[in-house]
């Protein structure tokens, strides 16, 4: 069977980019248990060996003296820099919009992690 015409200039799935630097579309699927339960955090604590990055994203209850690590996320160092420019102009975005963030206070120098 020979090889039909691509009108939208996607590869297969799996195969290569088109080329001339075309880029592929990919579909972003997020689960129903995520969308209905996002999780908060109003702390993160970050850190990194030669090959990874490694996120905690920390809910800290201050009335009780406790916090709780809700997400943890590794990434490549290269991606975390795509990560981090990425947080850099959204917050440009947002400042233009609503005007400048002020910095949340830190918790206090006696949080510390337990096992």
């Amino acid at each position: 069977m020979p090889d039909q015409p691509n009108p939208n200039n996607q590869p297969p799935a799996g195969g290569p980019p088109p080329q001339g630097g075309g880029q592929r579309q990919m579909q972003i699927k997020i689960p129903e248990q995520v969308l209905a339960s996002p999780n908060y955090a109003n702390s993160m604590r970050v850190m990194h060996t030669k090959d990874e990055f490694t996120i905690d994203f920390i809910n800290i209850h201050m009335s009780e003296g406790v916090g709780v690590v809700t997400n943890r996320v590794k990434t490549s160092p290269g991606h975390m820099k795509r990560v981090l420019s990425a947080l850099q102009e959204n917050i440009k975005r947002y400042e233009s919009n609503f005007g400048t963030i002020e910095i949340a206070e830190a918790p206090p120098d006696e949080v510390g992690f337990k096992g």
